[in-house]
């Protein structure tokens, strides 16, 4: 059962890369204003999650679920597809609606 946490977070990524594709909403309506973005939210976040861990907040605990695999003390590397996933839903989500409103606003 090991790394079902991490095969569902990249098949759930694989799903907003198609509506990305789709709808045209962060990488293929500007990709390098998407990848600038995609890597600076996943870069604060694991900011954000390194403070967290030097503070004694947020630590691992071993699943079944999980790999195993740690990228460094108390950071798995779920944790790190999960940021990815969580920044690249926001995008989608951002874009998405800013288009459904201009579409609004042309009615």
């Amino acid at each position: 059962m090991s790394g079902i946490y991490a095969a569902s977070l990249l098949i759930n990524a694989a799903c907003l890369v198609l509506l990305d594709v789709r709808f045209r909403l962060v990488f293929r309506r500007a990709p390098v204003a998407g990848a600038v973005a995609l890597v600076v939210g996943v870069g604060f976040f694991i900011a954000w999650d390194a403070v967290g861990i030097g503070l004694g907040v947020f630590r691992h605990l071993d699943s079944r679920w999980a790999t195993g695999i740690l990228l460094a003390p108390e950071f798995p590397i779920e944790e790190l597809l999960f940021l990815g996933f969580l920044t690249y839903l926001t995008l989608i989500l951002l874009s998405g609606s800013q288009r459904w409103r201009e579409k609004a606003r042309r009615r």
